[in-house]
C-alpha cells in the first residue's frame, strides 16, 4: 500500500489514467536536464528514492542522468520508516533498505526521489532519516506528482505533474518494477457504508 492511499484505494477500473508510460519516460527526463541544469552538470550528484517507487524512479533517473552527463551518477534508498511520525497509527510494517552509495553523503548534493508529494510528512521524515547518516552540501526533491495539501512547509525542487486532488481522491503510482506497467491513476475512495 502507498503512503499517500487508504486501505480503501480505488480499484484500476474505477480510476483514469493521469500519466501513462511514456509520460512518465518523458516527465522523468525534464527532470533529469533540470537537475543538471541547476547542479551544473551534476558532479555531485547523489539521489536517494524512498522506498518503494521512490528507489526505482531513482534508478530510472539516474540513467537519465548518465546519458545526459555520460558519467555514472551514485543512486541508492532511504528507509525513512522509524521516522515517520505516525507508526503507532498503523499496523507494524517491514523494515525497507537504506543503501548510501559511494563515499557517503557529505558535501554532496542529495536529490530526494518520492513518487507522490502529498502532506509532506514522509519527506520530513526523510530529512530527519538524512540527518543522522551524514551532512549533504543541500538536499533537492524530485516527485513524479505533487498532488497538494500539503501539512507541512515542503515543496519539491523538480515536479513530474502537478495534480490538483481533493481530500476523497487518491492517486496510485504503478510502476513497472513493482506494479508491472508504468501509469499514475486518480480515483475516489469509496463512501463508508
Amino acid at each position: 500500500m502507498d503512503k499517500h492511499d487508504s486501505p480503501a484505494t480505488a480499484q484500476a477500473s474505477d480510476a483514469r489514467p493521469v500519466l501513462e508510460g511514456p509520460d512518465i519516460a518523458r516527465v522523468l527526463t525534464r527532470i533529469a536536464h533540470e537537475i543538471v541544469e541547476r547542479a551544473k552538470g551534476a558532479d555531485d550528484v547523489v539521489l536517494l528514492g524512498i522506498p518503494t517507487r521512490g528507489v526505482f524512479l531513482a534508478r530510472r533517473l539516474a540513467v537519465k542522468l548518465a546519458q545526459i552527463t555520460e558519467r555514472t551518477v551514485p543512486v541508492g534508498s532511504l528507509d525513512i520508516t522509524m521516522y515517520r511520525d505516525d507508526l503507532r497509527m498503523h499496523p507494524p510494517r517491514a523494515l525497507a533498505r537504506t543503501e548510501i552509495p559511494g563515499d557517503g553523503l557529505d558535501g554532496k548534493l542529495v536529490v530526494l526521489v518520492d513518487d507522490v508529494l502529498f502532506s509532506g510528512r514522509t519527506i520530513r521524515a526523510a530529512l530527519d532519516a538524512l540527518n543522522d547518516i551524514g551532512r549533504p552540501r543541500a538536499v533537492q526533491l524530485a516527485v513524479l506528482v505533487d498532488r497538494g495539501h500539503r501539512e507541512l512547509p515542503i515543496r519539491a525542487d523538480y515536479v513530474g505533474k502537478n495534480l490538483p486532488t481533493s481530500l476523497r481522491e487518491t492517486v496510485k503510482v504503478q510502476l513497472a518494477e513493482e506494479d508491472g506497467r508504468d501509469t499514475v491513476l486518480l480515483g475516489v475512495k469509496p463512501t463508508d457504508q
